[in-house]
């Protein structure tokens, strides 16, 4: 059986070891499949032959200074040798789409082209704010996640346009190399978008990140992964509710665990070191990433690019819109073959091949300046909370940031180059990851409070120590992992751009009912 809350594991985050294993909390409404009306016969993946197809590699486009020109269409993909083909929706005719490569300081112009059918093939939930049946079924636009530019160019949710339309962004990437990515971002819908298939990896790269040495060109590869729920012809299957009014559910986890599109990939590579680009683009799964036989690797940046150092891992922990760059070394691995699973299920198999090559490539012990913000720097500190509201009965599950909802009037508005501390209080029992649009911040702790002192008077009483992030999450970030019983604080400069932009929760069901709030940018 695979239903939703049953993926959903909830840890109490004592310390940086506890962390929660992912979003989804009791306070939803559970929806078991097997429970659900007219749900079709569900894929068993584990009944596959594992390890028979090669792992795709997403085309690489780049651009010379002319517009680069994206469209998004239906198409059919096979995820597995032994499955018919899956119908999607790309970006790029491909899922994941292509992975765009531009460099840092250099403008980028993109056409993103809608032709996608005018009726969704995924079941949408008329109640969602923005999802109205007054609107148009399919309805698009890209979000460059991680991207600072202008609030025109950065798929705003409301800003969506139909088949048969393009919108032209430009993003003048005036930002550190990094690895972002891109996505819908459609109000009310994006969570069935990218259900669908539409994700792609944007590539930042510059000419210090060049000069260290790191594992370059064949040795550097994508890892997005997705999870999905089959049906046994291997199309997409999305839960409903079982209210047909209603639909929304509050979360997705599916048994078919996607490696750059594919079921159970394989990968060749040789003995010496390897660079992974690992992209959690999956709805609401997070994933507890390790190499069968625990050896160890080294994750050498985040979100938003180069770690000050490396730092060595035994397991690598990432929610969804999360990013972490590793280097795996298979020199001591010759003529093996070893599994990189999640917890103890298998995702991919690395094949080492046995002829020794020389390998050029290092992984430096200093990899760039990474100065710590002061807390003294802030000019304001917000509280804002982290709330879930429960009524299966007559309404959808609904979840909100600061106990308001996408259409009140805007209540953050930094001021263009100032420092705010954003203290987020978790008062519910999941685990949110939350991305901010625009800026890159860094996490200053989290510390355990009483909910109900908080809850009675809002007043904060702290129950423990604050913890410092991890090693991997001390650089600079866009999404963070807010845990329940904790306040999770980040450190922000809001650089960049005056406009209006979004804070949300990167669940995608959660953000669609509707854990999403707009904030403005404004002048001095």
């Amino acid at each position: 059986m695979f239903g939703l809350g049953a993926y959903a594991t909830r840890m109490r985050a004592h310390d940086m070891h506890a962390m929660p294993k992912m979003g989804g909390g009791s306070a939803l409404c559970k929806h078991m499949v097997a429970d659900q009306p007219n749900v079709p016969r569900l894929l068993d993946p584990t009944q596959l032959k594992p390890f028979v197809d090669p792992l795709p590699l997403p085309p690489v486009l780049r651009t010379d200074g002319n517009i680069l020109h994206v469209d998004m269409r239906e198409t059919e993909q096979r995820l597995h040798r032994d499955l018919p083909l899956t119908r999607v929706w790309t970006y790029g005719g491909c899922m994941p789409g292509p992975t765009i490569e531009a460099e840092s300081g250099k403008e980028l112009r993109i056409n993103w082209r809608n032709a996608l059918p005018s009726k969704h093939f995924l079941p949408i939930d008329h109640r969602i704010h923005g999802a109205e049946k007054d609107k148009p079924e399919v309805r698009a636009v890209v979000h460059v996640h991680g991207a600072c530019v202008p609030t025109a160019s950065d798929g705003y949710p409301e800003d969506w346009y139909v088949p048969g339309q393009s919108r032209l962004h430009t993003y003048p990437n005036k930002q550190d190399a990094a690895g972002l990515w891109y996505h819908d971002h459609a109000m009310g819908i994006n969570r069935l978008n990218i259900y669908a298939g539409m994700f792609g990896s944007l590539i930042l790269r510059n000419e210090h990140e060049r000069s260290l040495g790191l594992p370059q060109g064949e040795q550097e590869i994508p890892l997005t992964l997705s999870d999905r729920l089959l049906t046994t012809d291997a199309q997409l299957y999305y839960p409903v509710s079982g209210n047909s009014e209603a639909p929304w559910v509050s979360e997705i986890f599916g048994n078919a665990m996607l490696v750059n599109g594919a079921l159970l990939p394989y990968l060749d590579v040789q003995p010496r070191r390897y660079r992974f680009r690992v992209l959690n683009a999956s709805n609401a799964r997070f994933f507890n990433l390790k190499l069968r036989d625990g050896r160890p690797f080294q994750q050498i940046g985040s979100d938003q690019g180069l770690l000050a150092a490396p730092a060595m891992l035994h397991s690598l922990f990432i929610s969804p819109g999360e990013r972490a760059d590793i280097v795996v070394d298979f020199s001591a691995w010759a003529g093996q073959q070893i599994e990189w699973i999640n917890d103890a299920l298998p995702i991919m198999q690395f094949r080492i091949g046995s002829t020794r090559v020389k390998d050029a490539s290092v992984v430096p012990p200093v990899l760039r300046d990474v100065p710590r913000m002061a807390e003294s720097a802030a000019t304001r500190q917000r509280m804002l909370t982290l709330d879930s509201y429960q009524d299966c009965v007559a309404e959808p599950m609904l979840m909100l940031l600061d106990g308001k909802r996408w259409h009140e009037p805007v209540t953050e508005k930094p001021v263009l180059g100032s420092t705010e501390i954003w203290n987020l209080i978790n008062l519910t029992d999941d685990s949110h990851p939350i991305h901010l649009h625009l800026v890159r911040f860094q996490i200053l702790d989290r510390r355990p409070f009483d909910q109900g002192m908080w809850t009675d008077s809002k007043t904060v009483r702290y129950t423990g120590p604050a913890q410092s992030p991890s090693a991997g999450e001390a650089g600079w970030k866009d999404v963070v992992q807010a845990w329940p019983g904790m306040i999770t604080r980040i450190i922000v400069r809001f650089d960049g751009y005056v406009g209006r932009y979004a804070w949300h929760c990167h669940l995608l069901e959660h953000e669609a009912n509707e854990m999403m709030r707009p904030f403005e940018v404004v002048s001095a």
